[in-house]
């Protein structure tokens, strides 16, 4: 069924339409690596000053964080969750950073979402906070751990985030995610004159991929182990002093991670003592927690986006294992609706590819864009309109 203000929403959209699309291509156009998201967080929260929202900046400690508020009353307070950092090495020749996960695009619609709805209370005068939150840094360290641990979602009714994909799903199989980074200390000695005298730290390092080799033959199909060697010696000649890799485990639920990371733990244990190396090992990036979808909130939303002309919409948890995220443990807050939207391309380019580059900044891009925007900000709109059904969807 439409939305009563059907019509309000597509007006004040189509009036907005030319300020979304230049958002997208204002964050696509100047890209930055994660937790150096100046440029493009100052632009955001200036644009939301100059739409009336409040806004804090730097937030809980992050430089590149920031929480712009717009409200009037007591009434639920919804947020929408910017990303806006680029991915290292998909740029100008290879060694620039640029937006191949469309970060350009989840600032736009989210940023888009905030300011329609600050119109549409402006008009209509319902109870509540709209709220832009800036998370920096989702590709590395995943700051939505850190805001969340500083209470930065506590206060909220619900939280919207959309990302580009390869479906509409409103239920994504998100992993819970561990990121180690291991050392092996070894002892450096002449390879040809007295290998005898050495300790290989980089055979502790290669036993340890092993290990991990003969483990997944006992892994469940949906866990992930995936890793790069980051130190494996200077010159052929010197036995390896030091080694190191970086392995990231992934599980759909984070109590099945945790006996995952431990037995990748154990492995590099192993390796260690069948070389004599020493070893010591650190969680390079925050862990990620699986996404829990609220399934209120999903046929909730999902009766939007199809108003708003979106079809075969997963909303049932259906979709195979997928990637991770730092909402994930938003979710674990409050109500938290994360949308992944099918975008094809011609030639086919996913997400993380090169070949996405010219789309996530380009027509049909800007296409998905204002369908979300206008289907995020009715269904905010539906749960500022009826205050018990966001207190309902919260218990």
């Amino acid at each position: 069924m439409p939305h009563s203000h059907h019509d309000m929403i597509l007006s004040q959209a189509t009036d907005l339409a030319p300020l979304f699309e230049e958002i997208s291509h204002t964050i696509f156009s100047m890209p930055e690596l994660g937790l150096a998201e100046y440029r493009s967080s100052q632009y955001l929260a200036e644009l939301m000053r100059s739409h009336g929202f409040a806004v804090q900046m730097p937030y809980c400690d992050l430089p590149t964080a920031f929480r712009a508020e717009f409200g009037q009353g007591n009434g639920p307070s919804i947020a929408f969750l910017a990303e806006y950092d680029a991915l290292p090495g998909y740029g100008e020749n290879g060694d620039q950073p640029a937006h191949a996960c469309g970060h350009n695009w989840i600032a736009a619609t989210t940023a888009g979402a905030a300011i329609l709805l600050s119109r549409l209370q402006k008009q209509l005068g319902f109870a509540g906070k709209i709220i832009l939150i800036g998370t920096p840094a989702e590709e590395t360290v995943g700051s939505k751990v850190d805001l969340a641990a500083a209470g930065a979602f506590s206060d909220l009714d619900a939280a919207f985030q959309a990302h580009l994909g390869d479906r509409n799903d409103l239920t994504a199989n998100i992993q819970a995610l561990d990121s180690i980074e291991f050392h092996f200390k070894g002892k450096a000695s002449h390879a040809a004159a007295s290998p005898f005298e050495g300790i290989n730290a980089l055979d502790a390092v290669q036993l340890m991929f092993a290990g991990i080799g003969a483990l997944r033959q006992q892994l469940h199909p949906d866990y992930r182990v995936h890793g790069i060697i980051i130190d494996g010696g200077r010159v052929t000649n010197i036995i390896p002093e030091h080694a190191a890799c970086q392995i990231t485990t992934r599980c759909p639920q984070r109590a099945d991670l945790q006996v995952l990371t431990q037995k990748i733990i154990n492995i590099a244990k192993g390796a260690a003592l069948m070389t004599g190396a020493e070893l010591s090992y650190h969680f390079f990036e925050n862990h990620f927690d699986n996404y829990v979808p609220v399934p209120a909130l999903v046929q909730l939303t999902k009766g939007h986006l199809e108003e708003f002309g979106f079809d075969h919409i997963i909303a049932d948890g259906s979709s195979p294992v997928c990637g991770s995220t730092d909402l994930g443990n938003v979710s674990y807050i409050c109500p938290t609706q994360y949308f992944e939207v099918a975008f094809p391309t011609t030639p086919p380019a996913h997400i993380h590819e090169a070949g996405i580059l010219p789309h996530v900044d380009a027509a049909p891009a800007y296409e998905k864009l204002h369908a979300v925007i206008k289907s995020f900000a009715s269904a905010a709109l539906e749960l500022f309109e009826n205050p018990s059904l966001a207190q309902e969807i919260k218990a």
